[in-house]
């Protein structure tokens, strides 16, 4: 009997991760939360959408054409569950939840490719209505065809920042202003490392050349101070200090916000994954080999969710993964070797990024009392710092527990990088010491009426 073997996630990593299985006689399930493949940066547009993929996907879409022929062609050689939550995983099992109905799927080996979410930075006011991530300002225009607003600032740092305004300004919509906090010279001292994939390099241009055609301002070096509004109306300005200092007020009614991106590793984590603190990105990250192994065996990470590298690195790094389960299944492989090699370049063109545009961490310490750091409790910087000095709740569980900081239904995706960096401001400890918030099943909220799958879904029997 063949291994059964599990993809969660139809990005570029997971397409890659199936067509190697397929290649080698197996037929895996690939499982995706999604509508339809492609991931958070390949999503496909809705059925009777006419746009063109340089229109939709810009300096990405041959990457994305090749992407979605891929899994086309896969799609009679797999069996694929789309709109299918992996809620939970526990040893060899993957509980999972389609519309209302419950059932679970056994697994051999396991290949992980989450992908990633915002890295976000709390701002006074990003609580009032028409502020967005920047990935869902993204999904709004790749999956609804519309713009978050009639008039847009882009704020942030990182290439999802210069990705989702080039886009937004092909798409038509107005762009105020891109409000980037990271400087020229940090680009300057990053460029070495960013040779290593010129490709990506040129990509980057290219976007900044799309913004100056549109007449789009960009400021550089900026410190946001607020994202002002009401209740009732939403955002109506943003108002940021200039790199020389200066105070900025930029009219706008909508604010798509972003620092980069962070893995989603609540399902390594519910799989018993060990993590460590990475002292480059400053955040926990489960801990893997070369080839994708995690600490677990038969579970195997890939692309994003595991190390932000990039859609183009974890198309390799999702074959890489599948490699690796094949060879431990006794099977044998070819590629491993190129296959590093590319990573190893990706890997040093991530470290540039970083140097390029760095994580604002310096922000966390001087936010006011009064901005709302967990937006789905409402939590307050000025009470997470109160219960850290009243309580000596140094840890982010223990701080999480007489806060409530990351017990919404995100559970910590768009706060937790954020508080913790306050609590280690606040309690005056290093980063690392915080520690990290520990996974909770379901990852997501479920309905409430959940009907128990008793007949065999595809990928319920051995695949042979």
């Amino acid at each position: 009997m063949a291994a059964r073997v599990v993809v969660i996630g139809a990005g570029p990593a997971g397409v890659r991760a199936a067509q190697a299985l397929v290649e080698a006689g197996l037929r895996p399930v690939v499982v995706d939360e999604g509508r339809r493949d492609g991931g958070q940066i390949y999503r496909r547009q809705p059925e009777g959408f006419s746009r063109s993929y340089e229109t939709l996907y810009g300096t990405e879409a041959e990457r994305a054409a090749s992407v979605h022929q891929s899994f086309d062609a896969l799609k009679s050689r797999i069996d694929y569950l789309p709109e299918t939550l992996v809620w939970n995983i526990s040893p060899n099992m993957a509980h999972l939840v389609t519309g209302t109905r419950y059932h679970t799927l056994a697994f051999d080996a396991l290949i992980v490719c989450s992908g990633a979410t915002d890295r976000l930075m709390p701002v006074k006011g990003w609580h009032h209505a028409g502020t967005y991530s920047l990935g869902g300002a993204q999904v709004a225009l790749k999956s609804q065809g519309c713009a978050i607003g009639s008039r847009i600032v882009m704020m942030g740092s990182g290439p999802l920042l210069y990705l989702v305004a080039a886009q937004y300004v092909k798409a038509g919509a107005q762009v105020a202003a891109v409000l980037d906090t990271s400087t020229l010279m940090q680009r300057v001292v990053a460029f070495p490392r960013l040779l290593a994939i010129p490709a990506a390099l040129r990509k980057g241009i290219a976007l900044t050349r799309v913004l100056a055609g549109a007449s789009v301002p960009v400021h550089r070096g900026v410190q946001p101070l607020e994202i002002k509004g009401t209740a009732h109306d939403g955002v109506s300005s943003v108002e940021l200090a200039l790199a020389s200092g200066k105070r900025l007020e930029l009219t706008c009614d909508a604010v798509a916000l972003g620092y980069h991106l962070r893995p989603e590793t609540q399902l390594a984590d519910l799989a018993g994954c060990r993590f460590l603190f990475d002292e480059d990105t400053q955040q926990w990250l489960p801990q893997i080999d070369a080839d994708g192994r995690s600490s677990i065996k038969g579970v195997y990470l890939a692309g994003d969710g595991a190390r932000v590298r990039g859609a183009d690195a974890a198309e390799r790094a999702g074959r890489l993964a599948a490699l690796a389960a094949l060879q431990d299944q006794g099977m044998a492989v070819e590629g491993v070797e190129q296959l590093r090699a590319e990573l190893a370049r990706f890997t040093r063109f991530a470290a540039g990024l970083r140097q390029a545009f760095p994580w604002p961490a310096q922000f966390a310490a001087s936010l006011p009392d009064e901005t709302i750091v967990c937006r789905c409790e409402a939590i307050t910087a000025g009470e997470l710092r109160r219960v850290v000095r009243a309580t000596g709740a140094k840890e982010a569980n223990r701080a999480k527990a007489f806060s409530r900081v990351g017990m919404g239904r995100c559970q910590g995706r768009y706060c937790g990088h954020a508080g913790s960096e306050i609590i280690a401001a606040a309690a005056s400890v290093p980063l690392s010491s915080v520690g990290r918030l520990r996974g909770q099943a379901p990852v997501k909220p479920l309905p409430v009426a959940l009907t128990e799958e008793v007949s065999e879904q595809p990928g319920d029997e051995v695949i042979e």
